[in-house]
């Protein structure tokens, strides 16, 4: 976790923390993760990150992510 906070407070955007846990190294996965539960608070997610990452959804689970956002 600590690594994983140093990652946020060493950045300046959502991608920019995201990038700086995986270059960590070790448990990467784990470690973006926690940085970007705590960026996405902070920064934000942006547009163009969302709508990539929806791409990979399929529709079950696009729908359920839409009606919960409301």
């Amino acid at each position: 976790v600590p690594q994983a906070l140093e990652a946020f407070f060493e950045s300046t955007d959502f991608e920019d923390a995201i990038r700086n846990a995986i270059s960590i190294g070790g448990d990467s996965d784990t470690l973006a993760a926690i940085t970007g539960a705590v960026a996405e608070a902070y920064y934000g997610v942006p547009t163009n990150i969302r709508k990539h990452a929806m791409t990979f959804l399929d529709q079950r689970l696009l729908k359920i992510l839409l009606d919960f956002e409301g």
